[in-house]
């Protein structure tokens, strides 16, 4: 850069004087434009030397897992569930790090605590699983840039993937399937539903994506399709609670798709959780309004979330009613499932039928 600058410097100084402020003005502008150049890359350099990467996860080791099984009959569903964001930026050896490190014992004991208390109430009668991934740090959603959360959560999300395809290659494909996640798991749930292939989502019962959006983009995907009701399956289950629409947080809760989780109507009909909550659906923002409830439990962090909207609830506020909408759906795919395979046997027999008979027939002609 220094010899730029003296390239440069000495251009000026030996100009005829005629054109001396052209050849200024112009010379001053290539020197800028260098210069800007130059400290960009070697920005972008060093934010590429000193960003640390933690070792990724080997979803063949059971210490990338938390797993229960609570299906005592055979008759419940596997259910894929992706935590929120736990940790901050954090350092190691003067590097920077932007994610969870799953071999940090510390990191997979926070995740735990959403996973085991999300799984007290999913479990009852399915099959849990979770897997620890480097999910990206609250500092890049504070940014509040979609590029900024998008680039950093790339990473994330081929976690996440990676641990899913395990997953789905040693399960028992013939049970149906809920997958769920909260914020940025919620994003990962999009992300996994892009991802699937069609057998995966011909078991899905549901996927609940709690505290986060579905954009009009991702409507394109004909894995995404919202839910309209209750018992609809292979839907997608889409809430984000506010106090007033007001406090939408558009990297987040700007939907084009949402849902009331207690009652599970898609227009504004009010309903009451705990006998003193009004949960309603604001149809033109599809964000979830409560009122009577001031989520003072959850404390607002870094002028982003819990402002006005109550982000942190969403996995736990309802939990009652979610825990029984999982079991409506698996149930409604379960008989529609019974059915099929009924009509495909009584199809079956009246064509071994129709055979016997048109071979009794042709008997008694000869």
């Amino acid at each position: 850069m220094l010899q730029l600058f003296i390239f440069f410097k000495s251009n000026i100084r030996h100009q005829p004087c005629k054109t001396n402020r052209y050849s200024l003005f112009f010379s001053l502008m290539q020197w800028l434009f260098f210069f800007t150049a130059f400290t960009y890359i070697s920005c972008s350099r060093n934010e590429d030397i000193t960003e640390y990467i933690p070792s990724a996860p080997d979803y063949n080791d059971s210490t990338m897992w938390y797993i229960e099984d609570n299906d005592t009959d055979g008759n419940g569903a596997d259910i894929f569930y992706v935590v929120s964001t736990w940790e901050i930026d954090w350092y190691h050896d003067s590097m920077i790090c932007h994610y969870a490190d799953v071999w940090n014992a510390d990191h997979r004991a926070h995740m735990t605590i959403e996973m085991s208390g999300v799984a007290d109430y999913m479990k009852e009668g399915n099959r849990f699983y979770s897997p620890y991934y480097r999910h990206t740090t609250i500092d890049g959603w504070v940014t509040q840039n979609e590029d900024t959360i998008l680039r950093r959560t790339r990473l994330s999300m081929n976690d996440v993937c990676t641990a899913f395809d395990y997953f789905i290659q040693h399960r028992d494909n013939t049970r149906p399937l809920v997958i769920a996640g909260f914020s940025q798991g919620g994003m990962a749930m999009i992300e996994l539903l892009k991802h699937m292939d069609d057998s995966t989502y011909n078991h899905l019962a549901a996927a609940y994506i709690m505290g986060y959006k579905i954009t009009p983009q991702d409507t394109l995907c004909p894995h995404i399709k919202p839910a309209k009701g209750e018992t609809d399956t292979g839907v997608a289950i889409c809430f984000n609670t506010v106090k007033d629409v007001k406090y939408l947080i558009p990297v987040i809760s700007e939907t084009c798709a949402g849902i009331n989780p207690v009652n599970w109507h898609t227009d504004a009909t009010p309903a009451i959780l705990d006998d003193t909550v009004t949960v309603s659906l604001d149809t033109l923002h599809h964000l979830v309004v409560v009122k009577g409830y001031s989520g003072s439990e959850y404390k607002p962090y870094k002028d982003f979330i819990n402002q006005g909207d109550i982000h942190s609830c969403e996995p736990w506020l309802y939990k009652e009613h979610i825990r029984k909408n999982i079991n409506t759906r698996v149930r409604e795919m379960t008989k529609d499932r019974f059915a099929e395979r009924q009509k495909t046997a009584d199809t079956e027999r009246q064509k071994t039928a129709e055979a016997e008979g048109q071979k009794t027939a042709e008997a008694e002609r000869s």
